[in-house]
């Protein structure tokens, strides 16, 4: 068999608070783990909400090779002219035709002469109701898989059983479906009977000291007075979360998949 291919998913990264543990933590991530490949979700880290150029390119000089998206990829409108330009920041393929950028790409694997497919896709329940995701998945893996056997799903959902559908559902296609979106990391990394390795969600980089991101006394006013609250990115307790998978660029099976969190979360007994 041939050398392993590692890949490092950074979990969304919300706000600046995201981006400054993710810039102090990435560099010792990459030395302990060398992946050949990392792959951040970047569509909250501008104030919370989308991103823009200038994060774009930031996360590019720290060691990202590519950049998935959400359903917050479009929030900030100075981006959309730059994201047709970019076939490395993409956002969910199922999104309707016309929409800017692109929901995969096809990518070298610096140092090796493979080339790893990533595929971003988004869940329909409880959030917009676009197009199909799983349609439009056997339509973007086939296309990929004329080229390589590696391919890397970014699945952005709500539910947890869509989640889980999608992996399922692409078991033996694809090499790793992460789930994104909740903020919560889940402790179900997990190999799939056909070869795909899962995991139901990646967590999020940043505060922790927060309600999934936000100011905790800004979003328990939002559930106590059932009102709409001011979004603020909460400090504190700031860490990286990310999953880092093994695959075989042969068949594109995963043969290890496991979260990372760092700094670790301390565990009373």
């Amino acid at each position: 068999m041939s050398d392993t291919i590692r890949v490092l998913f950074i979990a969304d990264i919300v706000g600046q608070p995201g981006l400054d543990v993710l810039h102090h933590q990435l560099p010792g991530l990459i030395r302990h783990h060398q992946p050949h490949l990392v792959i951040a979700n970047g569509e909250n880290a501008h104030e919370g909400f989308g991103i823009n150029e200038e994060i774009v390119h930031q996360l590019y000089d720290w060691g990202v090779h590519v950049i998935t998206g959400g359903n917050h990829s479009f929030d900030k409108w100075k981006i959309l002219p730059y994201m047709k330009t970019d076939h490395r920041l993409l956002r969910p393929l199922n999104y309707p035709k016309g929409a800017s950028g692109y929901g995969f790409g096809i990518y070298d694997v610096p140092g090796t002469p493979y080339r790893l497919g990533v595929l971003n896709l988004q869940g329909r329940t409880f959030l917009p109701a676009i197009d199909d995701p799983f349609r439009g998945a056997d339509w973007a893996v086939e296309r990929i898989r004329e080229e390589t056997p590696l391919v890397f799903v970014d699945m952005h959902a709500e539910a947890t059983a869509e989640k889980a559908a999608m992996a399922w559902y692409l078991d033996g296609r694809v090499s790793v479906v992460v789930g994104t979106h909740t903020h919560v990391p889940t402790n179900d990394a997990r190999i799939l009977e056909k070869g795909t390795g899962f995991i139901t969600d990646a967590g999020m980089t940043g505060s922790f000291r927060s309600v999934i991101g936000m100011d905790v006394d800004q979003a328990i006013r939002r559930f106590t007075l059932g009102t709409p609250q001011k979004y603020r990115e909460a400090i504190g307790d700031e860490r990286v979360c990310a999953v880092l998978c093994e695959l075989d660029p042969d068949n594109g099976a995963c043969l290890s998949i496991q979260p990372v969190i760092v700094p670790e979360f301390e565990r009373h007994v």
